[in-house]
């Protein structure tokens, strides 16, 4: 036979044999239990007829063998709000999973939900059954009712009638919802507004917005991601827009996760017992504004927590505004920022005349100046600064010390949060901090309770907290 056919005879048949022994490799019944990277999957809040993002876990196989799972499944079955992909195969019930010595499988896990009520608790289990035991991974999710509010070229999503949000639903908003001129819109104690991705709600000319939230049953607005680390991430939504001549009334929100908190234009805004953080500009961005607010806590901006600009006026009292924004390194992450010129959309400058009054306050941050005055020659800029506590550098625009209009008021001195790490974010003060009984006992009596419910009318702490 010619010797480069019996070569390639052999070549061939080996190939086969070899083909042959790596499709019969043997998988034995486990031994052991099966491993997991977790026990418990948490899907965090979804929404009725909303699918959840994708959640992963593993499974192990730690012994010396390959082994065969008889059986995976969802303790529910076909009726389970869950879905699971096992071995890039979606289904309920999966037979006979192959599993190679010390490695390693995927299960993906998502939630499909429908929701009876304003709250419901979605559970299941994922179940392995085997030889060697049968185990379970947990599965739970809370599933919220939703309102939507989608705008497309055809649905400009307008609100054009004074309306009433309970917290019955969940308000979801994708794209731009106006409250049009003249119109009121109240939002009830315990509601939450999400927005999707570039999205907002802009209040028109003359228009108002009042959020009635109570203790413990705050007024949310955040993006539309639930997973905790989303709390903790800017530019998941736009902003909350005022045009000229519309008004806010806000009591105890909770307002994180976007672009621009608020962004006012010509608003009279009342702010109180309201917590906001985490924006990529500001938390509050206000042309020619009036507000006033107490029990104010704000923390974690790229440009400033408040900025005022083109004058206006701003009634700070017993607040707590830090700013430790790590996200950037190249902003200016101030407390406040405040100018008495503006420039306009079309490039143009602006002036106006500012007031500043800020009492029994707390501006500090990661930054060697928490406070920036950007006072225009020959333009109006008042202000006064009463028992507070500053982080201030000469840089700042105002002078600290012999300042007359600096009454009472400490600088650079730590205010000993108990944690200002964003993710833990207690801007309660130790008892050895420097702001503690430093407040001015007249200004306190006008908030005398601090933004948990405290009284503050002895010995009050500077800041939102007693």
């Amino acid at each position: 036979m010619n010797s480069k056919l019996i070569a390639a005879l052999l070549f061939w048949t080996g190939l086969i044999l070899f083909s042959c022994n790596r499709d019969e490799i043997e998988f034995d019944t486990p031994n052991q239990e099966l491993r997991f990277s977790r026990d418990t999957v948490f899907c965090d809040t979804v929404y009725n007829q909303v699918r959840s993002e994708t959640y992963a876990v593993k499974v192990y196989n730690d012994e010396d063998k390959d082994i065969v799972i008889p059986k995976i499944e969802l303790g529910r079955g076909a009726g389970s709000l869950y879905r699971i992909n096992v071995d890039g195969k979606s289904g309920f019930e999966f037979q006979n999973i192959p599993l190679r010595k010390k490695d390693s499988l995927y299960i993906f896990v998502e939630i499909a939900p429908k929701a009876n009520g304003p709250e419901a608790i979605a559970e299941d289990q994922i179940i392995f059954t085997s030889g060697a035991a049968t185990q379970h991974v947990t599965l739970f999710s809370v599933v919220q009712d939703a309102e939507f509010f989608v705008q497309t070229t055809a649905n400009p999503v307008k609100i054009t009638s004074n309306t009433v949000w309970t917290n019955d639903k969940a308000k979801i908003i994708y794209g731009n919802l106006q409250v049009e001129p003249g119109v009121k819109l109240d939002i009830q104690a315990g509601s939450k507004v999400y927005f999707h991705k570039n999205s907002g709600l802009k209040i028109s000319n003359s228009a108002q917005l009042n959020v009635n939230g109570t203790l413990g049953h705050e007024v949310i607005f955040r993006g539309d991601r639930n997973d905790t680390k989303y709390d903790t991430i800017p530019k998941n939504w736009n902003s909350i827009s005022f045009d000229a001549n519309s008004s806010l009334n806000m009591n105890y929100a909770r307002i994180f996760g976007g672009t621009r908190g608020l962004d006012m234009k010509q608003t009279t805004a009342n702010i109180s017992n309201t917590i906001i953080h985490t924006f990529q500009e500001y938390g509050i961005h206000a042309v020619s504004s009036v507000i006033a607010a107490k029990n104010l806590v704000m923390n974690n901006f790229g440009d400033a927590a408040i900025g005022m600009f083109k004058g206006g006026f701003l009634d700070i009292t017993h607040s707590t505004l830090v700013n430790y924004w790590e996200l950037n390194s190249s902003t200016n992450a101030y407390s406040l920022y405040a100018s008495n010129e503006w420039k306009n959309p079309s490039g143009q400058i602006e002036y106006g005349a500012l007031n500043l009054d800020i009492k029994n306050s707390i501006l500090y941050g990661i930054q060697n100046n928490a406070v920036q005055f950007n006072a225009i020659s020959g333009q109006s800029f008042n202000y006064s600064i009463t028992n507070s506590l500053l982080k201030y550098s000469d840089t700042a625009g105002f002078g600290f010390d012999a300042n007359p209009f600096i009454v009472g008021s400490l600088k650079n001195q730590d205010p000993e949060f108990i944690n200002s790490y964003i993710e833990k974010m207690n801007f309660r003060v130790k008892p050895t901090s420097p702001a503690r009984n430093k407040g001015n006992l007249t200004v306190a009596a006008s908030v005398p309770l601090d933004l948990v419910g405290n009284s503050r009318l002895s010995n009050p702490t500077l800041g939102a907290y007693q």
